[in-house]
């Protein structure tokens, strides 16, 4: 069968790359064409368009990089149609995805989401399009379930999150290894995970590393995110207690005391290593006051969105600021705050359905799409 993927971020390739492997594992003759990164490429098939140059953050940026949005969305619809796919798999990144499952509905082919647009935080409207042209909806967040069928009466199949999978699964490295390969020493690990995107980088790496010098009896350790060169950090680093690692978060967190995490996938990933955190955003003026306008949520962090308590501190825009994030950072280097905090993390792991999400994924899809034997 013939499998065309669209994901536009870096979370999106991690967990279409997994979903790969296993349609792979179920459909012998599977072909892939598809919109992602490194990930999925390596998994085999065709990479279309990477990711790195579909990444615009926030209201502003969307409107001025409009063109390029516009001119992508031709071209995907005559990629798709020169393809001829038995499904499209859209994987988040709705702003662009729904635009190509009405397109694609129109003309009979067959929509399959994985991992569900939030429009449980903003843009709820988008309900109508999605029970007009999705065909099967695979949610990974527990109350993603209750929100779709309950509030909306449209099946949905939660299948748990591809996080678990992809900790679980990878390969381990020991602390002492680690540090000796990347030349640290053994004082404790500070994670700084400062995001993906350019914009959001420059805005938020400078605020993580003012701090560096009231912890001397740490070192400060920045994730460098894939398809950015290590130039585009340096620049910020002026301080020589921090270090830089490329495409090495996992390996990072698992061996961290604690970690400064821009709002994301990534504070869902740091809480599943059970690394203390607080939670960072600040965009843009323009976005950020639209965004306050259209988004009502009591938190911007999946782990406090999940637990529907504030578990983890979340520092947003002018909050976000030297002050508090020093105070932050030292209260979950806090023995007796730690402990609390992993308790929460035991509860938040729990909530998430175990493991095996893109494989009941995988098997969904494939059991809908091929014929019966």
């Amino acid at each position: 069968m013939k499998y065309y993927l669209i994901a536009g971020e870096a979370s999106g390739d991690l967990h279409g790359a997994n979903l790969m492997s296993q349609l792979k594992a179920r459909d012998g003759d599977a072909h892939f064409r598809f919109w992602g990164g490194d990930l999925m490429q390596a998994e085999g098939g065709t990479l279309v368009k990477h990711y790195k140059d579909l990444a615009f953050m926030g209201f502003a940026e969307v409107i001025t990089n409009l063109r390029t949005i516009l001119n992508n969305i031709a071209f995907c619809k005559k990629d798709i149609l020169e393809f001829e796919p038995d499904v499209i798999i859209y994987i988040d990144y709705p702003g662009f995805n729904l635009r190509i499952a009405k397109w694609a509905k129109r003309n009979g082919l067959a929509n399959h989401y994985y991992i569900s647009p939030q429009i449980w935080a903003w843009k709820e409207g988008r309900i109508k399009a999605i029970k007009r042209d999705i065909d099967a909806m695979y949610v990974i967040l527990p109350f993603e379930k209750t929100f779709y069928e309950k509030g909306h009466q449209f099946p949905v199949e939660f299948v748990g999150h591809p996080l678990i999978d992809a900790i679980v699964t990878r390969d381990q490295i020991h602390p002492d290894e680690f540090r000796s390969f990347y030349g640290l020493d053994e004082r404790p690990i500070i994670a700084l995970l400062p995001g993906s995107r350019k914009q959001e980088i420059s805005k938020i790496l400078k605020v993580m590393l003012s701090i560096t010098s009231h912890f001397p009896q740490h070192q400060f350790v920045i994730a460098g995110a894939p398809g950015l060169d290590e130039s585009f950090y340096t620049r910020f680093i002026q301080d020589q207690n921090v270090k830089f690692l490329q495409n090495k978060t996992y390996d990072l967190l698992s061996v961290s005391t604690a970690a400064l995490v821009t709002s994301g996938t990534a504070t869902l990933e740091t809480a599943l290593f059970k690394v203390p955190q607080v939670v960072c955003y600040k965009g843009s003026r323009i976005s950020y006051e639209i965004a306050k306008r259209v988004i009502h949520l009591k938190y911007i962090s999946l782990v406090n969105l999940i637990l529907n308590k504030p578990a983890v501190t979340e520092l947003i825009q002018s909050e976000f600021n030297t002050k508090r994030l020093k105070e932050e950072l030292s209260k979950i280097l806090d023995d007796y705050q730690r402990a609390v905090l992993f308790l929460d993390y035991y509860d938040l792991e729990n909530e998430l359905g175990g493991r095996g999400a893109s494989a009941k994924t995988a098997q969904h899809i494939v059991d809908t799409i091929m014929p019966v034997q």
